[in-house]
């Protein structure tokens, strides 16, 4: 991806948390330029009390949306307006959509149509449906409940059955003949791969996932390169 991706934000203050507004901003520099930042929700509302605090330091324009019907929520219909406008008028690459919310996941299979490459944020409890759509979806954890859940993946890592194959998958495509694979371009088959990120079961590195993973070989070359090999196929080279 280019240096220089513009970027355009849309935050649902409603289901976002406003203290991981830095950790999403600073990941998004990464891959270019936040040209957009924008984020809706009814700001007479004492539960958006945390965003007004973060709005102007980081620069976040604040959209007013009034509860106009009880149950029933405007935020969503103006948010998804203006992505659609941003679609059609301005020179975006990457869509952001910061929220926990599913119903936004037409919204990231119409971006997709459109050729952008769509990054969702949102906690643990978001649906897998709009997890998914996305190109890429990080989840936003702090404290004591990333920890939590980093142990209890780290326990269960063997079971997700999808995981396990998406990463023998990924092995088999670029080994060698006797079976071995060089991280760097099985982390780039992985990448492709809807919404799959190692800090999503929170490794802070591809290889730390692996190592977890007792069905899996690690080994170091001389030159530092990484390589990993299924355990089950350790003795189809034998002599």
């Amino acid at each position: 991806m280019k240096n220089k991706e513009k970027i355009a934000v849309f935050i649902d203050a409603d289901n976002a948390p406003a203290k991981n507004i830095g950790h999403i901003l600073s990941e998004l520099s990464n891959l270019g330029v936040v040209n957009i930042r924008k984020a809706y929700g009814n700001w007479k509302n004492q539960n958006l009390k945390s965003w007004e605090d973060v709005l102007h330091e980081f620069a976040i324009q604040p959209i007013q949306q009034f509860d106009l019907t009880k149950g029933k929520n405007a935020t969503d219909i103006a948010l998804v307006i203006d992505v659609m406008d941003v679609l059609y008028t301005k020179k975006i690459d990457i869509i952001c959509l910061v929220s926990s919310d599913s119903d936004f996941t037409p919204l990231v299979t119409r971006s997709l149509a459109d050729g952008k490459y769509v990054i969702g944020f949102g906690q643990r409890k978001t649906p897998l449906a709009f997890v998914n759509s996305c190109s890429r979806f990080l989840y936003l954890d702090d404290g004591e409940e990333k920890e939590r859940l980093t142990k209890k993946q780290a326990k269960n890592i063997k079971s997700d059955t999808s995981l396990i194959n998406l990463l023998r998958e990924a092995i088999d495509a670029v080994e060698e003949e006797d079976g071995w694979a060089r991280l760097g371009p099985i982390g780039m088959h992985v990448s492709n791969h809807p919404s799959f990120d190692h800090r999503n079961y929170g490794f802070k590195k591809l290889s730390d996932l692996f190592i977890s993973i007792d069905l899996f070989e690690i080994k170091k070359t001389n030159t530092s390169v990484l390589w990993v090999r299924d355990k089950k196929k350790q003795n189809r080279c034998v002599n």
